[in-house]
């Protein structure tokens, strides 16, 4: 696999963890309560970070040589 199609792949999964994050915010803060709310907010919040962490790797390891 090229280092082109690896940085794609990092980078979907990236959106797609900010899509699951969105997601699970709204979800916690409309339909949950008490200790359950609270875990799923964490999830959301560390899949927010994660997201964040693979974005600024792909943006800052510069362009790809082919």
């Amino acid at each position: 696999m090229s280092e082109g199609l690896l940085k794609m792949w990092v980078a979907l999964s990236a959106i797609g963890l900010m899509f699951l994050a969105v997601f699970s915010i709204y979800f916690s803060r409309e339909k949950l309560k008490g200790m359950i709310k609270f875990a799923v907010a964490a999830f959301a919040y560390a899949c927010m970070i994660t997201a964040g962490f693979l974005i600024m790797l792909v943006v800052f390891s510069g362009p790809v040589k082919g």
